[in-house]
């Protein structure tokens, strides 16, 4: 990698969505999905794990920089777009998606189940196009 100063992920983002994480978005927003939809059924393992991530966020900030590609693709825009436009499909046209973008516009994020699907894999599809741009 060219550039390893970059950073992916917010931390000051990290804690905002730790807001609502006893639902688990900081937790897929830094690629943990499978405690993220851990904590999004049972509100945070009954908000005691919500509130111990408050101390647990910069690690997990830490380990996503080092695990995803930075690039032209801004993590924190994405993600921002998604939690709160997700199902408009707003995210995807960011992302250059323009065809299931406008299949999310049209189907409210096709029927919610792509929206959850962006959440378990949005960090993936970010780090393989930017890392298309490393090939091109």
């Amino acid at each position: 990698m060219d550039n390893n100063n970059s950073t992916t992920h917010s931390l000051m983002l990290g804690y905002l969505l730790w807001i609502f994480g006893f639902l688990g978005a900081h937790r897929f927003y830094y690629g943990k999905q499978i405690s993220g939809t851990i904590y999004f059924f049972t509100l945070g393992l009954f908000f005691i794990g919500w509130i111990v991530d408050l101390f647990l966020i910069p690690g997990m900030n830490r380990d996503a920089d080092i695990r995803y590609r930075p690039g032209q693709i801004d993590y924190n825009l994405a993600w921002l777009l998604l939690v709160f436009l997700g199902i408009f499909g707003i995210h995807r046209m960011y992302m250059g998606k323009w065809i299931t973008g406008l299949i999310y516009l049209c189907t409210g994020g096709l029927f919610a189940f792509g929206y959850l699907y962006d959440l378990w894999t949005l960090n993936d599809q970010i780090s393989l196009q930017n890392g298309a741009e490393y090939r091109g």
